[in-house]
């Protein structure tokens, strides 16, 4: 018997792959095949071939997976960047298109009632957790519609576990108001967001920006209402 192949057989018997034996011998699988097609192994020898190979096929398919990830990733952020890039520098139009857009979404518009009949004052306001949208909301305000800064109010509503006075000095540093512009703080979760929204889904809690003009609420109707109207 060729002494290779007498190897081949110890390695096989030894519970070793074609693909370990032609990596150790370089001898072709298909050599190995006509070598081993008379040998029968035992059952513990099978099992451990076959748990191998499952082994090395799930963590090839975890590098896989990864490298997959990786990739998305990558092509993700650079996806981003691009469009964050081509957007340039925002007009004044720019921001009143977006500021009349993100009050149509997210500000307050239904008009109150008191005993099925209309009132006649309205605030506007609005309440969100995402910092970069109350930025604009608030660029939308000041530049826009010129509204005094001292008319500006807020207010926060957050967990029990967290803490009040870290929240209210983030949230001033992002609006730009004074603290005295801030109102009391509403700790507890909203009737309409229990048992739907975890309670760790909001790390800066929600705030509520309003400014308490009825004009202001028409004006921003009117806006709305035009911009609803563009063909």
């Amino acid at each position: 018997m060729r002494t290779d192949r007498s190897t081949a057989l110890g390695l096989r018997l030894q519970g070793n792959s074609y693909g370990q034996i032609q990596r150790k011998l370089n001898i072709p699988k298909s050599t190995l095949s006509s070598w081993f097609s008379g040998l029968t192994l035992s059952e513990q020898l099978t099992n451990k071939i076959q748990q191998r190979g499952h082994k090395k096929a799930i963590e090839a398919l975890i590098t896989r997976n990864k490298r997959q990830t990786t990739l998305a990733l990558k092509r993700a952020n650079e996806s981003r960047y691009r469009a964050k890039s081509s957007l340039g520098k925002l007009t004044p139009r720019d921001v009143l298109i977006a500021g009349i857009s993100l009050y149509w979404a997210e500000g307050y518009k239904k008009q109150k009632s008191r005993n099925g009949r209309l009132v006649s004052y309205h605030q506007v306001s609005l309440t969100n957790s995402d910092p970069d949208l109350v930025k604009l909301f608030l660029l939308f305000l000041r530049e826009n519609l010129e509204v005094d800064e001292e008319r500006i109010r807020a207010s926060l509503r957050i967990f029990p576990h967290q803490n009040e006075k870290h929240l209210t000095d983030f949230w001033v540093k992002i609006t730009n108001l004074e603290r005295s512009a801030f109102g009391k703080t509403y700790v507890g979760q909203s009737p309409a967001s229990k048992n739907i929204r975890p309670y760790n889904q909001l790390p800066y809690g929600v705030i509520q920006i309003r400014v308490s003009d009825t004009q202001l609420f028409n004006r921003i109707m009117g806006l709305i209402d035009g911009l609803a109207n563009l063909r």
